[in-house]
């Protein structure tokens, strides 16, 4: 049950969004920068980086609807749906790029707190590949959701329990993009 009067049956962010309207436009905005704007960081790598930063805050609306629009990107099937739960267990044994690894970690640093990103993080990215670019996006992809997870945790946003619900909305994010999803049930 929400901690405010919130619209029922609309999920994680869009039924405060909805509560306060003036908010949903900048929040969506960035999200459809960060997530869908140009960028040499694939849609999906984006999608990881949010999905692996939410489940390490433990954000059950987040990581699963993140997760089945990054499996969405990379086919929607049952063995990218496995690769995303891989990746929100532990990025460093799935398989995927040495330096969406690296981008990861650096994610995972941020969700802990800022200044835990260390100067070797970035070393390794880059190393791996990371240009600054996708370093800066990471860190703001990583700051953006960790906000986000707070804001639907914090006020106790209704979260599906069906699959399904995750998948069709993740193809409705996939077509129709953030900017504007408030308004969309």
């Amino acid at each position: 049950m929400p901690h405010i009067p919130l619209p029922d049956g609309v999920p994680g962010p869009r039924g405060p969004m909805l509560f306060r309207p003036e908010t949903a436009e900048p929040m969506s905005e960035m999200a459809e920068i960060l997530m869908r704007g140009p960028s040499t960081l694939t849609l999906a790598e984006r999608e990881l980086i949010g999905t692996y930063v939410s489940a390490q805050n433990d954000c059950r609306y987040c990581q699963t609807i993140h997760g089945a629009v990054a499996a969405h990107y990379m086919g929607a099937t049952e063995e990218q749906e496995n690769l995303v739960n891989q990746i929100k267990c532990d990025p460093s044994t799935a398989p995927i790029s040495l330096k969406l690894k690296a981008l990861l970690k650096i994610a995972g640093h941020v969700q802990r707190g800022g200044k835990h990103v260390t100067a070797e993080d970035i070393a390794e990215a880059r190393q791996q590949g990371a240009t600054d670019l996708e370093i800066h996006d990471t860190v703001l992809i990583a700051a953006n959701f960790c906000m986000m997870n707070r804001y639907v945790d914090g006020l106790a946003t209704w979260a599906p329990e069906d699959p399904d619900f995750y998948r069709q909305r993740a193809a409705s994010l996939a077509q129709h993009g953030y900017a504007g999803s408030a308004s969309r049930r």
